[in-house]
């Protein structure tokens, strides 16, 4: 009997990529306070990688005590410019101000990928793309947010590089998995290695 594979995540975006990936699997969102966990680990000096990594493992471990016998996939994704780490933002202001900060300038994505087994953490990955923005002017930005509406508040960059959000950006360096949260290639790697899909 296969082991049942669950996505610690409602995120569409993810989902699909493992759906297209040819993956037979269920989603279940994890109950944890995101920012509550990250606010523990603020004065610990933790890199952008590391909170991307705790907060993957905090969702897999909370859906994987619910599913004993499944494999758990959590993930979580931070944008980190300098030592600033950026969140999703609550409006299109703050989205306007992301785009402004992030403007001219090189940020990380860390997309974290972790496996978990009950309640034992059996793998951990962090994938980090290096995101160079091309300098927008503020009206190209108003003019921007208004054709992708809502949809730029679901992403921490206030951005969607597999839509409109490509115009923002004058260099990618980076995998397109990565990019959108959850680095497909090691991660496929990994469920072969276990024998969770066919090898």
């Amino acid at each position: 009997m296969t082991t049942p594979i669950i996505l610690a995540s409602k995120s569409p975006f993810r989902a699909a990529l493992l759906k297209n990936a040819g993956i037979t699997f269920l989603a279940e969102a994890a109950e944890i306070d995101e920012r509550a966990v990250e606010a523990a680990l603020h004065d610990t000096g933790a890199a952008p990688e590391d909170i991307a990594l705790v907060l993957a493992e905090a969702k897999a471990l909370n859906v994987g005590g619910h599913h004993p016998d499944a494999l758990v996939i959590g993930c979580d994704q931070t944008l980190s410019l300098d030592d600033e780490i950026f969140h999703k933002p609550a409006d299109m202001e703050a989205a306007r101000r992301h785009l402004l900060k992030l403007s001219g300038k090189t940020h990380n994505l860390n997309s974290a990928v972790v496996l978990v087994r009950g309640e034992e953490t059996i793998w951990r990955h962090v994938g980090v793309a290096r995101m160079t923005m091309r300098t927008l002017e503020p009206a190209f930005i108003g003019r921007h947010l208004a054709s992708v509406g809502d949809i730029a508040l679901s992403s921490v960059g206030a951005y969607q590089v597999e839509g409109e959000g490509l115009q923002l950006f004058e260099e990618i360096d980076g995998d397109y998995f990565t990019i959108v949260g959850l680095p497909m290639l090691p991660l496929l790697a990994e469920l072969r290695k276990l024998g969770a899909i066919d090898g």
